[in-house]
């Protein structure tokens, strides 16, 4: 998925979440980017109930990562929502598991990706999420 798009609810944010997850595969990284309050669980939360993961998705900003796994019969086995805000370099997210979720078959999607440095793929899925006026009204650029 390429483009930019605008929402202005949470539930035409989860949809467009739901169409991007029709794209992804087990072992896909997904970089979020955007200030805080931009969006960015908002989106996971569609994407995860997209992906038919069990139980409540929220911001991992205290705890650093939250695994989720998925129904059974489902393509992806594990969502692994990591926020890399508080860490300092590529060191700290190896020390978090970074490789041990890829090699497991996760799907990682990550919050400030820029702290995982060249651990990054060239392949991973970039989303930037930018506040706009109002409460809900999001813009969403998949590069």
């Amino acid at each position: 998925m390429k483009g930019v798009f605008e929402v202005g609810s949470v539930e035409e944010t989860w949809s467009l979440a739901a169409q991007f997850a029709a794209e992804l595969k087990s072992g896909d990284v997904v970089c979020l980017e955007g200030d805080l309050g931009a969006g960015k669980t908002t989106f996971t939360q569609g994407l995860a109930a997209a992906l038919k993961v069990k139980g409540r998705v929220s911001s991992p900003t205290f705890c650093l990562v939250q695994e989720h796994r998925c129904t059974e019969g489902a393509a992806i086995p594990m969502l692994v929502h990591m926020d890399l805000y508080r860490l300092n370099d590529e060191r700290d997210v190896l020390a978090i598991g970074w490789e041990d979720y890829l090699a497991a078959g996760a799907m990682l999607v990550v919050e400030w990706p820029e702290r995982a440095g060249s651990l990054v793929p060239e392949d991973a899925r970039h989303i930037v999420f930018t506040h706009l006026e109002g409460e809900e009204h999001r813009r969403i650029e998949f590069r």
